[in-house]
Order: structure tokens, then C-alpha cells, then sequence
């Protein structure tokens, strides 16, 4: 698990994410299960039956642990105590086993076409909050899967959001500080706009330094993997993957989905904004791998990696934009790259020359990168996917 400055501690077999002497690391936790009570104690023997009252009963230190089932909510879950930077909150499953929260039931999940998700129901998972350790929970057909809005310094880690009825996981507002690590985010899409708008992971409609998005799979969504829409401060992205986003699976009518792998940008008019990404892969996606979506700031891409996407692999041409790409790989995409006159385009593929397509890698066995992760949360080693058999230095590694 890659989180710099944590450690992992086990708590009566309850594995979370907390601080280095984390003064509650020894303490018994809030339990929670299917078979519970929430007028009892919130101990392992007398655990409570809501994930909401555990909520409710924790404040900065504690660690609620969540046994294995399915929480069917008629409510959503909606956290709104902070924790502290020393003595963060953590929510996390026990022992490793399989902990489902399903929306199917909230009414938010199944607005009809054209209607609004109020902002307090957006999310199976609505958090206000900060200083929060969340891990190893799977979310499913809510209203959005997680909904966090002025957060600051979480950590989101091996969490599952799928199939939900809005965006999968969304970080907005004023938010700072937050790390999103080894989400698995599919099957998501929004009937109630015919696809225009449901991604894997958004960060959009907001700004705060810091936040860090790394070794995350996007699948099979229906609009795009991974979207910065109107997101006004730079976000980190890191060995993470983005395919099949943007076809229409659901038969919506009138089909708006984008089907971009990274959208880096956007909004009418879009901030100038210097996002980062390393190291990450875009393929298969019904638009571009890559795209500055009207972002004229200062993109940072080097040592990433499409492939057959329906449209350009890197499209970054914005007027006025100051994309910065180096080492990029682009193979059998329906274009390579689409640059800007600003766009400083160094040792990429297409600048290298020569053919680029299947034949030119070692693997577009992608089955390589979509295998289960390993028990640590990490992606599964793709060591020969997409890189060059000429030995060329260019393009991600995973």
C-alpha cells in the first residue's frame, strides 16, 4: 500500500488506515453488522446494525469497523464530523471481509429524466468532512457512489464503486489535501441525463491543492474515467488506468456520454489549470485517451500510455495551451496526438517517428491490467503491456 506518512494497524482484526501513533490504534473500535443493534454498545460482541449510527457516535481517534454483508440504506450515509490531522476518523471493513453498501433503495437513485439530485442526497455516501481514513468498502446503485464536498486531508483507499446512478466517486467544492488510492470505479452512468454525465472519479467544480490520485482503475463508465471539470487547482495523477468509457451499454436514448479516458479540463470557460499525470494508461475509450477538454494551463503528461481509442490518444490543443508532454506512448489510437502551437512535445512516439501499432509492443493483452488486484490493494504487474519492442524509453510501465 503506498500512503507516505501512515501506517496500517490492526484493530481486533479490523484492518484500516491510520496516523503513526494513532492514539486509538490499541482501543477496541465502533463495530457495526447486518445482525446488529444500534441500541447496543458498537463492540464486537454488541455491534450496532448502522454504518450511519456508528457515524454518529465517532469523533477524532476513533475507528468504526464494519463486518461483512449488504447494508441496504433507506437513508444515505451522511458524515459530517471532522477528525483531527493527529487523531483522524477511520471506517474501514474487518478483517478483510466483503462489506456492500447499496443505494438501491434511496429515492435520489432513481430520479427521472432531466430532474436534480438535491446535494445533500447526492451519494450512497455523503461526506462534509475532513481528516477521515475510509477503506475497503464497495458502493453500489446509489445516487453517486461517494459524494464528498469541502474535504479536506482524507485518505480513500481500496474502495469499489460501481453501477451507481451518478458518478462513482466525486470530490468537489473546496477541497484540499485528499488522497485517492486503488479505487476500482465501473459501470457507472445516469439515466436521468442519458449518459452525459456519470464517471468513474470526478474532481470538478471546485479547487484545493493537494489532492492525489493514484493506482485507480476507470472502467466501462458511461460518460468519462476520470473528469476535472471545472476543478480550478492542479491534481495529481499517478499509474492509474482508464478503458472502455463512453459507449452506450445501457440503451439510454439521445446518448450524451463523452467517453474520454482523462478528461483535464473544462467549463464554460474553462480554468487555466496545471494538472499532472505520470505513469497512467487511457485505452479503448469511446473519445481520446487524453484531453485538455479547453484547459489553456500549463498540463503536465510524461510517461503515459493509449491505445485503440476511437479518437486521439493525446488531444491537447487548445489555443493558448501550455501542455507540456514528454515520453508518451500513443499506439493504434484513431490519432496519435492533436497538439496545440504551444504544446512543448518532447521524445514522445511521434516525435520519435517510425509506426506505431500493435506489432510495435510487446503486448495489447489487456487482460494484463483488468485481472483482480492483488491483496494489498496494487494493481495486477502488467510488465510487458504496451511497451515498445524497439526498446524505446517511452510510455508507462505498470
Amino acid at each position: 500500500m503506498r500512503i507516505v506518512g501512515l501506517s496500517i494497524a490492526v484493530v481486533l482484526g479490523a484492518v484500516v488506515t491510520v496516523a503513526p501513533d494513532h492514539p486509538s490504534a490499541a482501543a477496541s473500535p465502533i463495530v457495526v453488522a447486518v445482525d446488529g443493534d444500534d441500541s447496543a454498545a458498537g463492540t464486537l460482541d454488541q455491534p450496532l446494525r448502522t454504518i450511519q449510527k456508528a457515524v454518529d457516535k465517532a469523533g477524532p481517534g476513533d475507528v468504526i469497523a464494519v463486518r461483512g454483508g449488504t447494508y441496504s440504506l433507506v437513508d444515505n450515509i451522511t458524515i459530517t464530523t471532522s477528525g483531527e490531522a493527529s487523531q483522524p476518523i477511520s471506517l474501514g471493513a474487518y478483517q478483510g471481509e466483503r462489506v456492500v453498501i447499496d443505494g438501491e433503495a434511496l429515492p435520489a437513485s432513481h430520479t427521472p429524466v432531466g430532474g436534480g439530485i438535491p446535494r445533500a442526497e447526492r451519494g450512497a455516501i455523503h461526506q462534509e468532512a475532513s481528516h477521515w481514513r475510509v477503506s475497503d468498502l464497495e458502493i453500489i446503485n446509489g445516487p453517486y457512489g461517494y459524494y464528498c464536498d469541502s474535504c479536506d486531508n482524507n485518505v480513500f483507499s481500496r474502495l469499489t464503486t460501481r453501477d451507481n446512478y451518478e458518478t462513482g466517486f466525486q470530490l468537489q467544492g473546496d477541497s484540499s489535501g485528499n488522497q485517492i488510492l486503488d479505487l476500482d470505479s465501473s459501470g457507472n452512468r445516469d439515466p436521468r441525463k442519458n449518459g452525459e454525465s456519470a464517471d468513474g472519479l470526478g474532481i470538478k467544480e471546485g479547487s484545493g491543492a493537494g489532492n492525489v490520485v493514484r493506482g485507480v482503475r476507470l472502467w466501462n463508465n458511461v460518460d468519462d474515467g476520470f473528469d476535472a471539470w471545472k476543478f480550478a487547482s492542479p491534481v495529481l495523477i499517478e499509474d492509474t488506468v482508464s478503458y472502455g468509457n463512453g459507449f452506450n451499454r445501457w440503451g439510454f436514448p439521445d446518448f450524451a456520454g463523452d467517453g474520454n479516458g482523462f478528461k483535464l479540463g473544462g467549463g464554460t470557460p474553462a480554468p487555466p489549470v496545471g494538472h499532472a499525470v505520470r505513469n497512467s494508461v487511457a485505452f479503448g475509450n469511446a473519445k481520446h485517451g487524453f484531453t485538455d477538454n479547453g484547459n489553456a494551463g500549463t498540463l503536465s503528461l510524461s510517461g503515459n500510455s493509449t491505445f485503440g481509442n476511437s479518437g486521439t490518444g493525446f488531444d491537447v490543443d487548445t489555443a493558448g495551451g501550455r501542455a507540456g508532454l514528454t515520453a508518451n506512448l500513443a499506439v493504434s489510437d484513431g490519432r496519435a496526438s492533436a497538439l496545440g502551437a504551444s504544446t512543448a512535445s518532447t521524445g514522445n512516439s511521434w516525435d520519435i517517428g517510425g509506426t506505431w501499432n500493435d506489432a510495435s509492443v510487446l503486448s495489447t493483452d489487456t487482460g494484463a491490467v483488468t485481472d483482480p488486484r492483488a491483496a494489498d490493494g496494487s494493481l495486477p504487474p502488467a510488465p510487458r503491456f504496451l511497451v515498445p519492442r524497439n526498446g524505446a524509453s517511452v510510455g508507462a510501465r505498470l
